[in-house]
């Protein structure tokens, strides 16, 4: 029986025979999403990759592509759209630089602020990647069925925003 049990499964039979008085049920909700987010991080990158970009190049580039035109933020917008901190937003804001994907300017609405924006080729190399990166989602769910996504999409959604709450 334990052969047809996945990793986690595993892990939760062993604790079962070791401490009975505890209810280790969460470790099947847990457990499970951490090894998949674990795999998902590992086959999203590589599509990143392949666009010579890194997760938070692809993040900063999506993020002012889906602000709509101008394709502009300041960098605060930046970072509460990508939910990092205001020090990561620079650093990766900095790389986008180097490679010519976003330009950083002086607000014009505040002299001490900053924007940011896409460049022609950060749209361009954004709008290529972002394509391969829902195909790549599209087949990393796939096999979950219409119904399978939806459901589990609502799920995860209600218990984000208990987590929130």
């Amino acid at each position: 029986m334990e052969r047809d049990l996945d990793h986690v499964g595993r892990i939760m039979a062993q604790w079962a025979v070791e401490r009975p008085d505890l209810d280790v049920a969460p470790q099947g909700i847990i457990g499970r999403l951490t090894r998949l987010a674990q795999h998902l991080d590992e086959e999203l990158t590589v599509v990143y990759r392949s666009f010579g970009l890194g997760e938070g190049e692809f993040d900063v580039l999506a993020t002012l592509r889906r602000s709509g035109e101008p394709f502009e933020l300041t960098p605060g917008g930046l970072a509460a759209s990508t939910m990092v901190s205001s020090g990561a937003v620079t650093k990766r804001v900095d790389r986008c630089l180097g490679k010519g994907w976003v330009t950083r300017r002086v607000s014009e609405l505040d002299g001490r602020g900053r924007v940011v924006a896409l460049t022609p080729a950060g749209r361009a190399l954004i709008d290529e990647a972002f394509e391969a990166h829902m195909a790549n989602e599209q087949r990393l769910v796939e096999g979950l069925g219409d119904l399978g996504r939806s459901r589990l999409a609502h799920l995860l959604e209600t218990w984000g925003r208990a987590l929130d709450a």
